[in-house]
C-alpha cells in the first residue's frame, strides 16, 4: 500500500513537471526573430534642412531604441561599430531629413491648434551592396502635449513600424568580409 502511494506521488510530480515545462518550450519555439537580418543605423543626414544637433542625435538614439524594441532584427548596431562588419546578414538604415518645422511647447499648451513640431524623413533600408529594400517618406510630429523632441520619438516609432510591416527577403548566405 505504501509503495502504491509513493508511486502515485512520483507519477503526479512527473505529470505536473511535464505540464509546466511544455508551455515554456512551446513559447520559446514560436517567438524567433521575424527576420534573420541585423541592422546598422547610420548617422542622420540633415540634408538641406537647418536641424539642430540635438534633433539629429535624438532621431538617431530613438531609432536605435525603437528598432531594438521591435525584435525584428537579431542585432541593432550603431554607426561605426566594428562588430557590425563581422555580420554578413546586415542591413543599413539611412535616414535623411527632408522637412523640419520647429514648434512651440508654449503655443501647444495654450492652444491645441498651433505650435506643432513636424519632421519628415526619407528612410532607406539597404543591403551591404547598396540594394534598397525599403524606401519611404515618414513623418513624426508632436501636435498637442509634450516637448519638441517628442517628435523624434514619434518619428522613430513610425520608422520601426514601417519596417515591421514590410516583408524583408531572406538574407543570401555569403561569407563575412
Amino acid at each position: 500500500m505504501r509503495n502504491n502511494l509513493v508511486l502515485l506521488v512520483v507519477l503526479a510530480a512527473a505529470i505536473v513537471t511535464g505540464v509546466l515545462a511544455h508551455p515554456i518550450q512551446a513559447s520559446a519555439q514560436t517567438e524567433p526573430a521575424k527576420s534573420n537580418w541585423s541592422v546598422q543605423v547610420d548617422r542622420i543626414n540633415s540634408g538641406d534642412v537647418n536641424l539642430t544637433p540635438s534633433f539629429q542625435i535624438a532621431i538617431y538614439e530613438n531609432l536605435v531604441d525603437e528598432l531594438s524594441k521591435t525584435k525584428e532584427f537579431n542585432q541593432v548596431f550603431r554607426d561605426g561599430d566594428r562588430d557590425a562588419n563581422k555580420v554578413s546578414d546586415r542591413l543599413i538604415l539611412k535616414t535623411t531629413v527632408l522637412k523640419y518645422t520647429a514648434g512651440s511647447e508654449t503655443q501647444r499648451a495654450m492652444t491645441t491648434v498651433s505650435g506643432a513640431t513636424k519632421l519628415t524623413v526619407r528612410t532607406q533600408l539597404c543591403t551591404r551592396d547598396e540594394a534598397v529594400l525599403i524606401d519611404r517618406r515618414i513623418d513624426g510630429n508632436v501636435r498637442f502635449m509634450g516637448s519638441n523632441l517628442r517628435a523624434t520619438h514619434n518619428l522613430a516609432r513610425n520608422v520601426a513600424k514601417a519596417i515591421q510591416q514590410s516583408s524583408l527577403p531572406a538574407p543570401a548566405k555569403t561569407a563575412a568580409p
